[in-house]
């Protein structure tokens, strides 16, 4: 199970709709993260190697998630 931006990924559910299930990702998005990943889109997240969760987070790491943007606003 993949974990990006403390988020547990749906393992049954392809990688493109999968990142839509964090809080500011649509569907436009999560293409470009994948695209920008080199991740098969259809890929889904359970045969996801290391190496492809790493570059996911490194790629949604640049945008700001909006639950981001609430942890730090209640702090």
């Amino acid at each position: 199970m993949a974990r990006i931006s403390g988020i547990n990924l749906p393992p049954n559910k392809h990688i493109e709709i999968a990142l839509t299930s964090i809080y500011g990702i649509g569907k436009i998005r999560a293409q470009q993260i994948c695209d920008g990943a080199g991740v098969v889109r259809t890929a889904k997240v359970r045969e996801l190697t290391d190496q492809d969760a790493e570059s996911l987070r490194a790629q949604v790491s640049e945008y700001v998630v909006r639950s981001e943007e609430r942890f730090s606003r209640n702090a």
